[in-house]
């Protein structure tokens, strides 16, 4: 008995929208965790499509062009669907139903003070024209975390309210029906979990084009990184720079392989001497170094999509298994069992 409880693995749940195919700062706040995580857990991938939707409604086609690509980055950076589960989150009927009763256990006034909404607000520029469905899409995340009684969910820094929410409707709804079907989770976050934009802004995004796609050709990324905001008061080569005002060295501190180097090449830039051409020449030689085989074994997997789909379909298939069995504990904590042998009995 010992022995088998050692070896039930924590359970994880992460995902991604599918509004464009993934860039390097997704692999610094997610993709790499989720290469550790799949050895030792039973970990769950998400591609979010329903979620994507909530401000993509008008654009459909946008979703479900990118659902492929999004496969296509996990696979290529090593996520191994024997190992992970990946799933299209809109073919999961049992998170819809489940995201049904939460809402009955919010209050309104409660979502609409969640930081991670009022901030995305801000940023989308929604003011008072806000889709219902991105104002519960807290509730839904809940619905997708415990329908799959994840233990860990790695999150950036942004979205640590939302890991508050899904407990706090965890312990809402095991007050309110006197069960111990869910249990809290956790947060997991990762030391860097976003880098900065090409163009110097706080975040790199698929939105505002200044990121390095996991799928850019070598040329495109020489071309970008040539681009790239640094120091603004670095003007001249013999000036002493900032290090940490260049987003150059943010992605050399996560990338670079020779940390000697890199401190090396950090001293010289704040002595002065040293070009941010040289630095960016360095950057461009460890990307691409990094990016030439996760860009091969892309290749190779685009050149059959009905076998990525059908990868996303068997993911999708387990997924239903593990979240309907949820439901059902769920449904008898409710009494909602109406044609279960034991409701019969009790009629």
């Amino acid at each position: 008995m010992i022995g088998a409880q050692l070896l039930v693995k924590q359970i994880v749940l992460t995902g991604d929208r599918p509004t464009g195919p993934l860039h390097i700062g997704h692999y610094v706040g997610s993709l790499k965790s989720r290469l550790d995580l799949q050895k030792t857990c039973r970990q769950f991938v998400m591609i979010a499509d329903a979620q994507a939707l909530t401000d993509n409604a008008k654009d459909p086609k946008k979703v479900r062009e990118n659902i492929l690509q999004v496969a296509l980055d996990y696979l290529a950076v090593g996520i191994d669907s024997e190992q992970t589960t990946i799933f299209i989150q809109s073919l999961i009927p049992p998170l819809f139903e489940l995201t049904s009763y939460f809402l009955n256990l919010v209050t309104w006034n409660r979502l609409k003070h969640n930081p991670t909404i009022k901030r995305e607000i801000l940023q989308k520029g929604y003011e008072k024209n806000i889709a219902a469905g991105f104002m519960i899409y807290p509730v839904s995340q809940a619905a997708d975390i415990t329908a799959f009684k994840a233990d860990i969910v790695p999150v950036g820094e942004d979205q640590l309210p939302m890991i508050e929410q899904t407990n706090e409707l965890v312990r809402h709804f095991n007050h309110a029906y006197n069960t111990n079907v869910f249990t809290s989770c956790k947060a997991l976050t990762t030391k860097v979990s976003r880098l900065p934009g090409l163009d110097g802004k706080e975040k790199m995004s698929k939105s505002l084009n200044n990121a390095i796609f996991l799928s850019d050709s070598p040329e495109l990324i020489s071309k970008k990184i040539k681009g790239m905001y640094s120091d603004p008061n670095h003007t001249r080569v013999e000036d002493p720079g900032n290090v940490e005002a260049s987003p150059v060295f943010t992605y050399l501190d996560c990338f670079d392989p020779d940390l000697s180097f890199l401190e090396d090449l950090k001293q010289k830039y704040r002595k002065g001497g040293l070009g941010d051409a040289v630095v960016k020449k360095r950057l461009n030689e460890v990307l691409q170094a990094f990016l030439e085989p996760i860009r091969k074994r892309r290749e190779h997997y685009a050149q059959d999509p009905r076998e990525v789909m059908n990868i996303l379909q068997k993911g999708t298939d387990r997924a239903n298994l593990v979240t309907h069995q949820t439901l059902i504990e769920v449904r008898q904590a409710m009494g909602l069992d109406y044609f279960s042998s034991s409701s019969s009995s009790s009629s």
